[in-house]
């Protein structure tokens, strides 16, 4: 039988927060650390058989272990996001099929998202959870010049990011091998040529970024009480 292994990223250095905050996916919001509420919809949700915790040092993997669903491996991140990736993926076991990957630093991901991103990951082998842009977007060219791109055909990504994880090994393994730097797992993925399917999100999944996100996320929180 396969299993499914959920990657919780929690390793980011949130340099943007501005020393606000001791450590973003540990701040407390609306009375419980940021980590906990990913944490809680994907024990929820019941898709994960495992879960790999990926911390930044010592004291905060002693804080997260507080935190972290069972059953857990807690693995220490690397330089940047996509090391912490490749070092999650290496200590998953054989029998891992398909992979969530998880930034902790949004909070809002629902558990009946999950569910249905582990339905279509099973048909389609690549998914990830988006929004629609809704902004006029313009690309700013060498020669100044602006051009205006076609926001119907524009999504913004988020996490959860799904994957058979023959895939997304493959892809960072391509990513490796070309010295190349990501900024999220689609993007190794594209490297394959591999399609990714998008599952659109109507509800707001914003990323703690900096210090005013705090408050907007608490009032989040609240309007959906």
């Amino acid at each position: 039988m396969s299993r499914t292994a959920a990657i919780l990223l929690a390793a980011g250095s949130g340099t943007r927060m501005k020393g606000t905050v001791v450590d973003k996916v540990l701040a407390p919001l609306a009375g419980r650390p940021v980590f906990a509420y990913s944490a809680a919809a994907f024990l929820q949700s019941a898709i994960a058989d495992l879960y790999v915790v990926v911390y930044r040092d010592q004291r905060q993997m002693m804080e997260l272990s507080a935190y972290a669903p069972t059953p857990s491996v807690l693995v220490r991140g690397g330089n940047e996001r996509q090391d912490s990736v490749v070092q999650a993926l290496a200590a998953l076991p054989g029998d891992i099929e398909h992979v969530f990957i998880h930034d902790c630093a949004r909070p809002l991901i629902r558990a009946e998202q999950l569910v249905a991103l582990h339905k279509i990951v099973r048909r389609e082998h690549a998914v990830v959870l988006a929004h629609r842009v809704t902004d006029t977007v313009k690309e700013h060219r060498d020669d100044a010049r602006l051009r205006t791109l076609d926001r119907s055909r524009l999504w913004a990504m988020e996490t959860p990011q799904v994957f058979s994880r023959g895939l997304i090994v493959r892809a960072y393994e391509r990513v490796q091998s070309r010295g190349l730097l990501i900024t999220d797992d689609a993007e190794a993925v594209e490297h394959l040529g591999h399609p990714i399917a998008l599952l659109e999100n109507g509800h707001p999944n914003p990323k703690l970024t900096t210090p005013q996100d705090l408050a907007y996320l608490e009032f989040l929180l609240a309007a959906s009480a």
